[in-house]
């Protein structure tokens, strides 16, 4: 045999039985069953490494609850393709199964108010890669926690320990804030680097969000 040329796969590499006689010379599978399982593998293996990401990139503040759930054009979705509540916790799951389901577009996690976690959202902060002015101060004003990207690039999440009542929003000038910690579910974006891999607590964080505003 020339030096150049490869030898000929004789056994599948799913199952390693023996490649049927009339195979092509790049086969890999004895059949359409081995082949699509190890797609499905593949898809399972993918997922568990964009899981253990996310996991290195998410507070375990988050990660720890089973809160998670998909979500379909804005609307959360459970991870058996079903449409979620953000009332109903039969219909979350813990991050693990969200992270590696491939139902829906991405990650959302479910705001309740037992949990004492809140969101204050500066909506269309950022433009052209720059946090604008008015969302700086308020980023400024706020204790140092855990901030994500928004899904569009120009959102900004900022987590935090606390309680909130109701949740607010407000729109003044160019100045967009909603928060909340109950009754809501937050897409999941990209951390901002430099930021906490933690939520700080935000006490009275009503005053607080009042008096930013």
């Amino acid at each position: 045999m020339p030096a150049t040329e490869t030898a000929r796969r004789t056994r599948c590499m799913r199952c390693a039985g023996p490649l049927p006689l009339l195979a092509r010379s790049d086969a890999k599978y004895c059949g359409d069953a081995c082949r699509q399982a190890a797609c499905r593998a593949r898809r399972r293996d993918k997922a568990k490494r964009v899981a253990a990401e996310q996991t290195a990139r998410i507070p375990s503040e988050l990660t720890s609850r089973a809160r998670w759930v998909r979500h379909v054009a804005k609307r959360p979705m459970r991870t058996d393709g079903k449409w979620a509540s953000v009332t109903d916790p039969s219909t979350w799951s813990d991050f693990t199964t969200a992270a590696t389901t491939p139902i829906g577009e991405g990650l959302g996690y479910v705001l309740t108010a037992g949990d004492r976690i809140l969101v204050v959202d500066l909506d269309h902060a950022v433009e052209d890669g720059r946090v604008l002015p008015w969302a700086q101060r308020i980023i400024d004003a706020l204790p140092p926690t855990y901030m994500e990207r928004g899904r569009s690039g120009s959102g900004l999440h900022l987590w935090f320990r606390g309680t909130l009542p109701a949740g607010r929003r407000i729109r003044r000038g160019e100045l967009a804030v909603e928060a909340y910690a109950d009754g809501r579910y937050i897409i999941v974006g990209d951390r901002v680097p430099g930021t906490p891999l933690e939520l700080a607590e935000l006490p009275d964080a009503a005053g607080v969000i009042a008096s930013l505003t």
